[in-house]
Formats: structure tokens, C-alpha cells, sequence
């Protein structure tokens, strides 16, 4: 049974029992030091002492509904017809790649890789500096990595007393037990950063999904903060990051987008997790289903980067979903 929930009611906590990894062929192991495997996952659990879940009110705004649904399908649909054509020009039987090589003779045909173009000073720089973030992991020790998470707090629930920084209250915010510190090893300090990032930039629309405010929600929603980690860990993954540089299709044009602005990649982070939650309720999933839905979530934005007209992440269809 699925309802909906609002920001006053009462929601489920999820204990460490609660989240796993997940397996290590649904993701190649990062080369950086500050990233490793993300931590949300499936695996067997016994939910016989798991708190019970309070009965929450279905949201019924219709209409932000039926917006946010056909937003996402339209989006669906532009970036299908977008990897159509580019399988027509680009597959492996046509006239551009007979007399044009664009791509790389590779072993596995399956997931072709580009010839990288040549960067601009800029794009390397960016690229570099981006690089240093990814290489940066969350030190709980750190006075600055201490406070980036009190202004977290802060920016979540500006009307509540910061907690310690071990409290039961942190995973309200949907971190898996009292140390939010313990959870990092997913995606380092740049998750925390995207988190910042989305809670500065993106009020409303972080409001409504840590709160979990659109549409009719799971009984076993995933847990916010430990989805931030893995949707941080996805990008790197998928834009090829951990590489001197980008070789993938999706890393490449992903640098365009670093060339117009330096906060690109947090930007395309608030994309991913509004989308990812999109999903989640296209799919009506619940909390088990949470990798699979991440996979969706990567496949839909490597259509939509793979889109000619994108030269800035508020280009990508998905962006309309995003909301101040």
C-alpha cells in the first residue's frame, strides 16, 4: 500500500541492518581515493523489530502530479528518438563510420568508446579541478567537513536545534545510523558538497524530496542523504571520471557542459536526483528496487546528454523538473 507523505507527519527510520552494497558488477571500482563503492542496496534483512510506519497523507495536488508525469515521459520520449538516430548514424553497418572513424576500435562493441576531442585550457582546468574534488574523501575529523555538514542540517530543517554530530535526529535526514560520518565512504566529501549545492540552488525542490511531498510515496521510502551518496557515486561512474579523461560517450559531452560552467557537474546532480525520484514514482517502486531505479535514472541521462542541442545542463529535457 502506498501514501503520501507530508513534511509534519511521521516517517520510518532506516537502521544499518537496513542498507547493503551494492554488488560490484553493477559498477567498476573508482580509481579515487576519495570515492568507493555507493552503499545503498539489496540484500536479505529482517524487518521483525523495525519501527512501525505511521499511516501519512496522500499529497492532492493533481495537477503538480499530472505535470511532474507527463514532464518526465516527454523527456522519455526526446531522448529515445535522440539515441534512434544516433544508432542510425553511428551503428556499426553505417556510411559515417565506414568512411568516417569516429570510433575507437574496441574489443567490446557493446560500449563503444570515443576518440577524445582536444580540451580547451579551460575545459582542463575544470576538469582538473573537478578531479581534485572527486579525490577528496569526507574526514569526520576535519573542522571543515564538521561544519559542511552542520550548514546540511541547517539548510534541511531551518526551524529545528542543530543535533550533535551523533545523534538518533540525523537520520530523520535519511542517513543509515547516528554518525552520518560512517556513510561517506560511498562518495567522499563531493557528495556532501552536491547536497549544499542542491539545498542552496535548489530550495524547493529539495524540500519536497527530502520530505518526500510528490506524488503517493512507498510504505519503505529509500533513505534521502544515502541516496545523494549513490546518485554522487552513479555520476562519477557514468561520466567517466575517474580516468585522466572522459573516454565514454556521456563523459565526453559532459565536458561541453563543464566548458559553459564550472558547476556542472553539481548541476547535473540536482538533475539526476530529481529524476531518480521521478523515477521512483513512475515506477512505483519501494525501497528494494532502489538500484534499479538508479540504473534507469543513468540510462535516461545518457540519452539526454547524448542530445545535439544540450550545451548546458538547463538544456537537458529533465531540468524542467527542477524547481526553486
Amino acid at each position: 500500500m502506498r501514501s503520501g507523505t507530508g513534511i509534519g507527519t511521521v516517517r520510518r527510520r532506516l537502521h544499518h541492518s537496513d542498507v547493503g552494497c551494492i554488488r560490484s558488477e553493477n559498477y567498476e571500482t573508482s580509481g579515487l581515493d576519495g570515492l568507493d563503492e555507493p552503499l545503498l542496496g539489496k540484500r536479505d534483512y529482517d524487518d521483525k523489530h523495525s519501527e512501525g510506519r505511521v499511516m501519512e497523507e496522500i499529497w492532492d495536488d493533481e495537477r503538480k502530479k499530472e505535470q511532474l508525469h507527463w514532464t518526465l515521459l516527454f523527456s522519455n520520449l526526446i531522448a529515445q528518438w535522440a539515441q534512434w538516430i544516433a544508432n542510425l548514424v553511428f551503428g556499426s553497418g553505417s556510411f559515417i563510420v565506414r568512411h568516417i572513424p569516429l570510433l575507437s576500435n574496441t574489443k567490446n562493441r557493446s560500449n563503444p568508446k570515443l576518440i577524445m576531442p582536444t580540451l580547451s585550457p579551460l575545459q582542463e582546468e575544470r576538469l582538473r579541478n573537478l578531479q581534485q574534488r572527486l579525490g577528496v574523501p569526507f574526514d569526520g575529523s576535519r573542522v571543515d567537513h564538521q561544519d559542511a555538514l552542520k550548514l546540511l542540517w541547517r539548510l534541511a530543517y531551518p526551524d529545528r536545534e542543530l543535533p550533535p554530530l551523533k545523534s538518533e535526529l540525523w537520520k530523520d535526514m535519511g542517513w543509515q545510523g547516528p554518525d552520518p560520518s560512517t556513510d561517506f565512504r560511498g562518495g567522499g566529501f563531493i557528495s556532501l558538497e552536491n547536497l549544499i549545492f542542491f539545498a542552496k540552488k535548489y530550495p524547493e525542490s529539495f524540500q519536497r524530496l527530502l520530505h518526500k511531498q510528490d506524488g503517493n510515496r512507498a510504505d519503505w521510502e529509500y533513505p534521502f542523504a544515502v541516496a545523494g551518496i549513490n546518485i554522487s557515486f552513479m555520476l562519477t561512474q557514468m561520466l567517466d571520471l575517474q580516468s585522466g579523461k572522459p573516454s565514454s560517450l556521456a563523459g565526453i559531452r559532459f565536458l561541453k557542459l563543464l566548458g559553459e560552467d564550472e558547476m556542472a557537474f553539481d548541476d547535473l546532480y540536482c538533475v539526476a536526483f530529481q529524476m531518480m525520484d521521478a523515477q521512483w514514482l513512475v515506477k512505483r517502486a519501494s525501497y528494494m528496487e532502489f538500484n534499479d531505479v538508479l540504473k534507469s535514472t543513468r540510462t535516461q541521462l545518457e540519452r539526454e546528454l547524448s542530445l545535439e542541442d544540450v550545451s548546458t545542463v538547463k538544456d537537458l529535457p529533465a531540468y524542467n523538473l527542477l524547481r526553486r
